[in-house]
Parts: structure tokens; sequence; C-alpha cells
């Protein structure tokens, strides 16, 4: 008996600063090695195609900002709700459609901000989730760009944090520890995140990769 291909949606778009046809493109041949057969889209439109939605095992997003419709809206969630997974990194995950409170709920976190521009700082794998099979083997991971403060709630098992330290004239006085890798589960599906990714050179940092690559497939139906 054959089994079935699985099916990867790669939805990309909205604030062009995150260069999401680059950045989707860096994921797309690991998609297809890991055994997908992948769709991409440059709207939001096929979220509300229900028989579409259907079929598919893993949605890797990548849109930043921007307005997602009701229809839209409801077949992304009830199409994860049913056993799809859903991926991505960055603002293109956790700062897209800022209006639309059913898509925080189900994704678990709303960007907040990141102070200052580019800094260095590192994310480090909890000690307790190191044997994780999304983080397993990685350790602590050197950056030079945007640190994401996050707002977040308890439902999501946090694999990897971020601590963002106050610098004089910050209004806030104690190390700030945010989420910088989660899963959640959502009915049936499975919700991956990782918040870094601002720029290529982070997509294409080791780890990060490793973790990317690692969160898609562990996400997918």
């Amino acid at each position: 008996m054959s089994l079935r291909i699985r099916r990867a949606l790669v939805v990309r778009g909205g604030w062009e600063g995150h260069i999401p046809v680059e950045a989707t493109d860096m994921f797309i041949p690991y998609l297809k090695e890991a055994g997908f057969d992948v769709t991409v889209e440059d709207s939001l439109e096929s979220y509300a195609d229900t028989e579409f939605m259907a079929g598919i095992d893993l949605i890797v997003q990548c849109w930043t900002m921007g307005e997602i419709l009701p229809d839209e809206m409801r077949g992304l969630r009830e199409a994860v709700a049913a056993g799809t997974g859903f991926a991505g990194w960055h603002g293109g995950i956790v700062d897209s459609f800022r209006m639309a409170t059913d898509y925080l709920q189900m994704v678990g976190g709303q960007f907040a901000a990141h102070p200052g521009d580019l800094r260095p700082h590192t994310v480090e794998v909890v000690p307790e989730k190191a044997d994780h099979p999304i983080v397993a083997g990685v350790g602590t991971i050197p950056l030079n760009s945007e640190q994401y403060w996050m707002l977040t709630d308890a439902n999501s098992e946090v694999l990897a944090t971020t601590t963002i330290h106050p610098t004089d004239g910050d209004p806030w006085t104690e190390p700030i520890v945010s989420p910088a890798v989660w899963t959640r589960p959502w009915g049936q599906g499975k919700v991956f995140v990782c918040t870094p990714g601002h720029q290529l050179a982070d997509l294409a940092t080791p780890a990060i990769r490793t973790i990317i690559n690692r969160g898609m497939v562990w996400a997918a139906r």
C-alpha cells in the first residue's frame, strides 16, 4: 500500500522588510527533501478554501502585519484545529494580523517590541527541554539582530528563551525573559514558533536553521 505524500502550504507576503519570498525560499528545498509536496501562495485567499485546506498537512506562514479576512481566519483556525500543522518564524508568525484576536489566541504570542534595533543577544534552550526533538543538541545561540519581547500565555511549551537586559534610559529595570521558541497544541493540530529570523543571516545561522527545519516537520500532520 502506497503512503500518501504529505502536502505543505507556504503562505508569504505582508511587510516586505522581512523579505518573505527570500526567507521562505531558504526552507522550501528542505520541505521537498523531507517528502512534502509544496504549494506556494502569495495571498491569504487559500485559507478560505475549506476543501483545499482539508488536504494540507503543514502551513508555513511568513506574513508580517497586514489584515486577514473573516473567512480566511475561520478557515485557518479550523484547518489547524483539524490537524494541519502551523509553523513560522519572527514577524511572519507572531506579528501577523495584529487586529485579529482569534489569530493571536491560536498562535499563543504577540510581538510587543524589540528594544533598540539590532543588538547582540543570545537564545538559550530551556534546560528541562534539552531533549525535545526540536532543540536536542542545540546550545546557546549568539545573534546580532532584533530581539523580540513577546506577550504570551501559559498554554505553550517553551523550548528556548532570550533575556532582554535593560540599558540606560529604559523604562524597565530588571531583565525580561521572553520565549524565543515554543510549541502549542490547537485542537488536533500543532503550532511551532521561532521568534528569531529578522534577517536572512539569522535564518542561515546553523542552530536557527536546524530549529526551524525540525519545527516545521514536527508540527506537520
